[in-house]
């Protein structure tokens, strides 16, 4: 089976999403693409290297992971192709992969430079269509990796705000917020265990720690060890952003 999965800022209200997938049909027509979201706000590179990151591994061996949050298209910032034992990762080099390629064994990693695998002529405005989607598809499709362009040696990494781990608390930080309110942090699950813990903002306490959402009342904060591997802050039936003044980047803190 070949598979391409998309993840982009570009929406589903323009042709954008459409037109990658027409390319890919065109050239790769057995593949099966994966829409993992269209729904990254606009030039956000954290948040999509992070949905790519909580979704990828979740695909069959050899599938072609499309990452397209791109605010620097047409200017001088590469486009590059990454192969770990896995998987196979395309998009702009900005850090948009860099969070699913934390922990992998990267066995390649080459600048999109080929131009006989891109689309003719190369708009400035939409290497989605001209270069990500057609290359994508050449390599569902079988192609030689070193057909792509040069190795290099490196990539742009986006900052992983690690979190801080004292005798009886850990400090972290939100760094997701999905379509329900939902915060995510990067406190991993895995270090949440066999204990009773408490979440704080600051001085002001925001809920404990619970398995699920309805485990407290309707309007009511609780954390969660979400799927994405990581502590969640939420409020049953509600927004946590709103309700608990939550956004990207704030400070919590979990204690036993």
């Amino acid at each position: 089976m070949r598979i391409i999965t998309l993840t982009t800022d570009f929406g589903t209200e323009d042709w954008f999403v459409g037109t990658m997938k027409g390319v890919i049909a065109s050239i790769s027509p057995k593949t099966t693409v994966v829409d993992i979201t269209h729904a990254i706000a606009s030039g956000d590179i954290r948040a999509g290297a992070f949905a790519l990151a909580a979704s990828y591994k979740y695909f069959p061996r050899g599938t072609v992971h499309v990452a397209i949050v791109d605010p620097g298209v047409g200017s001088k910032r590469r486009a590059i192709w990454v192969k770990t034992e896995r998987y196979f990762f395309v998009g702009p080099d900005n850090g948009v992969l860099s969070y699913a390629l934390r922990g992998q064994k990267i066995k390649a990693v080459r600048a999109l430079e080929n131009e006989t695998y891109f689309l003719k002529p190369v708009s400035q405005t939409f290497h989605g269509r001209d270069v990500f989607a057609p290359v994508a598809a050449h390599l569902a499709g079988g192609l030689a990796i070193a057909k792509l362009g040069p190795a290099v040696t490196n990539f742009v990494r986006l900052d992983w705000p690690e979190p801080r781990l004292n005798r009886k608390s850990i400090e972290g930080e939100v760094i997701y917020i999905d379509k329900f309110g939902n915060a995510l942090t990067n406190i991993p699950v895995a270090s949440l265990r066999g204990k009773h813990f408490e979440i704080f903002k600051g001085r002001k306490r925001l809920c404990s720690l619970a398995t699920h959402y309805q485990a407290v009342p309707a309007r009511q904060a609780v954390a969660v060890p979400g799927s994405s591997g990581y502590l969640e802050i939420a409020v049953n039936g509600g927004d946590a952003r709103a309700i608990l003044d939550l956004d990207i980047g704030d400070c919590v803190t979990v204690r036993a």
